[in-house]
């Protein structure tokens, strides 16, 4: 037993971690597991006792309380056909620009990343409902495929973002702070994206070009300026108001989900599209993804607390700040980890085991806890589009006519992580872009 030093341990966890993923194990129970066996080997079979305190915490936490909200939320207007609403208003306002259907798409994206705050409902919904109409007026399929998948990954983003969520308590950093720090990287994200497919189509026209006089006004009279107005105001209005109470301090994250929850049932009642069948798909599709988000959460949990009781935090801490890099070098060390481990993980994971590590850290290093948390929050919405996993992509290809090969899929989002990182450099060299909001807040 003498053998286990905290080194050979550490080693070990994290190599039966490995061996379990590549085995296709569910990353959860592959925690839960790997925990428990060091806890009791180390500790005895008491440390059993671990794993239900795990259980118990994560039952009774307020803040995670928010996830099954905020999830709920965006199914209920998902299913009740508001992004359909969306993204037709969309069409009729930026269509006659050059790239416009795209430059619609793009904007549908960021309001549903709002709505949803996860990356697969986001990619899913906006690419079924933009690609017929791109493809129709054939728009270049690489610049649409990118515009979709980089445009959903916002959601893991801009708030309520269920990343944001989960990241708070796990870092010891306020949610509301999160949210409000969140805000200006996304929407200067989706800028970009902007910016970048005006610039395309103005330079080279046939890569999106724009719909007729004679659809535009076919489109204006089924609708109805009306129908436009109620499709896009009333759901930023119910984000806004979500994010409202918690700027202005009038409510915690968890009661502003259950006001954005109340006003999303009051939408669909007024789109007169919530029916019981519809209200059960969101409530057993909320219940899967809450249901998978928190058993993360007790694996992590467990994993972790064994991975502290044998001193692990203090030798990766040790070893990270002794490195000759610098300040910078070392937040520079832990971004390109993070970004690495993206590429492989989904961002649950990614939380619970690398941000209990290295946000004391940084913050001994003498980083900002929230710009800190951001960087690491854009890095891990990277993952989303880096290969070889891009879950994006594989979003995407899940919708995509079966004619388009994964290699051009990979091929379309290469622009838009340049773009990603240049606003990461932004962010970097500018921290008031995300502390700005947060020292306004009222607390």
């Amino acid at each position: 037993m003498s053998l286990l030093t905290p080194e050979v341990t550490i080693a070990l966890m994290f190599l039966l971690v490995v061996v379990g993923i590549v085995l296709g194990y569910y990353l959860a129970f592959v925690l839960t597991t790997v925990g428990l066996f060091f806890g009791v080997i180390l500790f005895g079979d008491r440390y059993v006792g671990v794993l239900i305190n795990s259980i118990f915490s994560t039952m009774t936490n307020n803040v995670l309380l928010a996830i099954p909200l905020f999830i709920l939320m965006g199914n209920i207007m998902q299913h009740t056909g508001a992004g359909d609403r969306i993204f037709s208003s969309l069409y009729v306002l930026f269509g006659r620009l050059r790239g416009g259907l795209l430059i619609a798409t793009n904007a549908l994206a960021t309001i549903f990343a709002t709505v949803t705050g996860v990356v697969g409902a986001s990619v899913v919904t906006v690419g079924t409902l933009s690609l017929p109409a791109l493809m129709e007026r054939k728009y270049d399929r690489k610049m649409s495929a990118g515009v979709v998948c980089a445009g959903g990954g916002l959601g893991v983003l801009i708030p309520p973002s269920i990343l944001i969520v989960v990241y708070g308590p796990v870092a010891g950093v306020s949610v509301g702070s999160l949210f409000m720090a969140a805000i200006v990287p996304g929407l200067l994200l989706s800028l970009v994206y902007t910016v970048y497919v005006f610039v395309r189509c103005l330079v080279n026209p046939d890569l999106g070009p724009p719909i007729s006089a004679e659809d535009r006004k076919a489109e204006i009279e089924r609708i109805g300026v009306g129908g436009l107005i109620f499709a896009i105001v009333p759901p930023v209005l119910i984000v806004l108001a979500v994010l409202g109470t918690i700027f202005f301090g009038i409510a915690t994250p968890t009661e502003a989900a259950a006001v954005g929850v109340l006003a999303a049932l009051l939408l669909g009642l007024s789109y007169r599209t919530l029916t019981f069948e519809k209200m059960s798909d969101s409530l057993t599709s909320t219940m899967r993804t809450t249901c998978m988000i928190l058993t993360m959460t007790v694996g992590a949990v467990t994993f972790i607390s064994t991975f502290a009781s044998v001193g692990g935090d203090a030798v990766v801490k040790n070893l990270v700040l002794n490195m000759p890099l610098g300040p910078w070098g070392i937040l520079i060390f832990m971004l390109i980890t993070i970004t690495i481990l993206a590429m492989f993980l989904d961002w649950i994971g990614i939380v619970y085991l690398v941000v209990p590590l290295f946000t004391p850290i940084a913050i001994e290093l003498g980083f900002d806890p929230v710009w800190y948390a951001m960087l690491v929050i854009l890095f891990l919405q990277l993952g989303y589009l880096t290969p070889p996993f891009a879950l994006s992509v594989f979003y995407f290809k899940a919708i995509a006519p079966s004619d388009f090969p994964m290699m051009d899929l990979y091929k379309s989002v290469m622009p838009f992580i340049a773009l990603q990182l240049v606003v990461f450099t932004l962010v970097m060299v500018f921290p008031q872009l995300v502390l700005w909001l947060p020292s306004l807040m009222m607390r």
